[in-house]
């Protein structure tokens, strides 16, 4: 069963029902109980880094996600989830993430070329960087859907795929038993889908 994490944000539905598209069942809950009872944990999120971060933490669920995926349950972060992912974010001030994966988010207006609109919104490449259990079978330059203004600097060492936007911005990361994506995979089509379905395999 994966567990779908419920602290307010995040684009809960579309995630359900992808994974209802290739057989996986799932769960959408914020039940400390539930979760620890899952095989394997997502992490969605959209919005402002520091409001997530703050309603991981009254919720409860910041510490518990830690514990789980430090005991090596599978953990994947979407969008604000990934980003969630690493030490701290420049978002509006400077903000603690959950530490899973070294590095840092900031604006892409730091990376990207002038003029280019932000947010990057829409389909974009992906150029493979390190070997990914969640890439597994996807072709590379194979096409995702982003929607975001902040990316992950300082993370080479796990950047499983960047893409190119008047620059190259983290795509996907992995490290052990916890994985991202910054774009949607529950928006890509069927190289999302395959995505997913390598997460259920992990």
């Amino acid at each position: 069963m994966i567990g779908i994490i419920d602290y307010g944000v995040g684009n809960l539905f579309s995630l359900q029902s992808s994974f209802a598209a290739i057989g996986e069942a799932c769960v959408v809950t914020g039940d400390p109980a539930e979760i620890r009872r899952a095989d394997r944990l997502i992490l969605p999120g959209v919005g402002a880094f520091a409001d997530a971060a703050d309603k991981l933490r009254r919720s409860g669920l910041f510490d518990l996600i830690l514990d789980e995926a430090q005991k090596g349950k599978p953990l994947m972060g979407i969008c604000l989830g990934m980003q969630l992912l690493f030490e701290k974010s420049f978002e509006y001030g400077e903000h603690q993430g959950l530490g899973l994966i070294p590095g840092r988010v900031e604006p892409i207006a730091k990376t990207i070329a002038p003029g280019l609109k932000i947010p990057h919104i829409g389909w974009n490449a992906l150029q493979f960087r390190h070997k990914s259990g969640i890439l597994e079978g996807v072709e590379e330059g194979s096409h995702v859907y982003f929607v975001h203004s902040y990316h992950a600097v300082g993370c080479e060492p796990f950047t499983t795929a960047v893409t190119e936007y008047g620059g190259l911005l983290t795509a996907s990361v992995q490290r052990d038993n916890v994985a991202g994506c910054q774009f949607h995979p529950e928006k890509s089509g069927q190289v999302g889908l395959a995505i997913l379905k390598n997460f259920a395999k992990l």
